[in-house]
């Protein structure tokens, strides 16, 4: 099924309907990169990303971070400090608006 990105399935299948692989899960709108700061929920991590925001009164840069939680289907692997592709999506749940996608690299590499 294409989703309209440029990633790549995973190999191995999964049951999930909100899987935008292997459901009915359509994906629109932005698409993300970030690291997976938690995986303690069921089925949702918590990406985070940081960015330099510009200071125009001492001309500087300051970081920024954004956390947003995501829905992750099984058929993704995913562990803490993995950087991840997210997509947005309709909403899930009350803050769950985007669905990992892909695994761009593992946290130990």
């Amino acid at each position: 099924m294409a989703l309209g990105l440029n990633v790549t399935e995973p190999e191995e299948a999964c049951s999930d309907e909100n899987c935008p692989f292997h459901g009915s899960l359509s994906v629109r709108g932005q698409t993300l990169e970030g690291r997976v700061a938690s995986t303690d929920m069921t089925k949702t991590v918590i990406v985070e990303r940081e960015y330099d925001v510009r200071v125009p009164k001492y001309d500087r840069y300051m970081k920024r971070r954004s956390r947003i939680p995501a829905h992750a289907p099984p058929c993704v692997e995913l562990a803490e400090g993995d950087t991840v592709r997210i997509a947005e999506t309709r909403p899930l749940s009350k803050t769950k608006s985007h669905v990992v996608v892909e695994r761009v690299a593992g946290g130990d590499e």
